[in-house]
Parts: structure tokens; C-alpha cells; sequence
């Protein structure tokens, strides 16, 4: 499976819904995706089944940059910690 990516309207914020297999190749696409929207952002993580280690950085570093990170399972939340840790 691929990566499907949905952008939604969600009163003052954008949601970025992303469904299948997030990996690195995909990290330019969705930077394109995050950069072009000025009002509050948000990735909704619900139905990613898969994520590599560069895409754990990105989302560590979307998540200090202030978007917010919804519906992250917590294989992928404990994975972002442990690389947060690693880094210090």
C-alpha cells in the first residue's frame, strides 16, 4: 500500500490526513504540504501502518515546529521519544 494524503479544512486549521505507509520518500511531499498553509496545522496519523526512522525525525521535528500530531499510535509515539532521547 501507498500513501494516500487528504488535506481537510477544519475551522482556523488544516488536517493533513494520512493513510498507509508513511516513509522517507515521502518527507519532501508533505514538507510541500506543510509549508504552503499559514493558518494552524495538524497531521492526522490514524491510519499510517508504517513509518521508517527518517520519518520519525520529521515528525519530531513537525512536532517542535508546532504542528500537531493527531491520532499517533503508540508504536510511533515511543519510537519519537526514544529518538528525542538519543539525540541529547
Amino acid at each position: 500500500m501507498t500513501l494516500k494524503i487528504e488535506k481537510e479544512f477544519v475551522g482556523q486549521k488544516t488536517v493533513i490526513r494520512l493513510s498507509g505507509r508513511l516513509q522517507s520518500e515521502h518527507v519532501d511531499e508533505l514538507r510541500t504540504q506543510l509549508a504552503g498553509e499559514p493558518s494552524g496545522m495538524a497531521l492526522d496519523l490514524e491510519a499510517v501502518t508504517l513509518v521508517d526512522v527518517e520519518v520519525v525525525r520529521f515528525l519530531n521535528a513537525c512536532e517542535q515546529s508546532g504542528v500537531e500530531l493527531l491520532h499517533c499510535c503508540r508504536y510511533i509515539c515511543e519510537w519519537m521519544v526514544r529518538e528525542r532521547n538519543q539525540k541529547e
